[in-house]
C-alpha cells in the first residue's frame, strides 16, 4: 500500500469515526467518550499526512509514532464503547478491525523506519 492509498484509507477511517460519534447516545458518557474518540480517530489521518511531509528520517519516526499512538488509542475507545454497551458488536466490528489494522500498519512502519535509520 503506497502513501496515497494510506492517506485515503485514514481519511475514510476519520469519516467513519465522525459518523459513529454522531450516533452515540446524548448522555454524559456518550458525549465524553465521543470527544475522546473523535480526537484520536480523526488525528490518525492528519498526523499521517504530517509524517509524509517529514523533514528527516528522525522527524518521520517521531511523527509515525504519534500516528501509531492515536490509532491504538482509537482502538481503546472503540473497545470501551463496545464493552459499555453503547453499540452492538455487529455494528462496531468493522471499525474495530480497521482500527487494529491501522495500528498494526503504523507499528510496522515505525519499526521499519527505525531499522532503516541505523543503516
Amino acid at each position: 500500500m503506497d502513501s496515497e492509498e494510506l492517506k485515503k484509507r485514514t481519511k475514510e477511517f476519520a469519516l467513519r469515526i465522525i459518523k459513529l460519534v454522531g450516533e452515540l447516545p446524548n448522555s454524559i458518557e456518550g458525549r465524553k467518550i465521543g470527544e475522546q474518540i473523535l480526537k484520536s480517530g480523526t488525528s490518525v489521518g492528519a498526523n499521517y499526512r504530517s509524517a509524509c511531509r517529514a523533514k528527516s528520517k528522525l522527524d518521520f519516526i517521531y511523527k509515525i509514532n504519534i500516528v501509531e499512538e492515536e490509532a491504538d488509542e482509537t482502538s481503546y475507545w472503540l473497545e470501551i464503547i463496545l464493552e459499555a454497551g453503547l453499540f452492538s458488536n455487529k455494528k462496531l466490528e468493522p471499525l474495530i478491525k480497521e482500527s487494529n489494522e491501522l495500528t498494526a500498519i503504523f507499528t510496522a512502519t515505525g519499526k521499519s523506519a527505525k531499522l532503516n535509520k541505523r543503516i
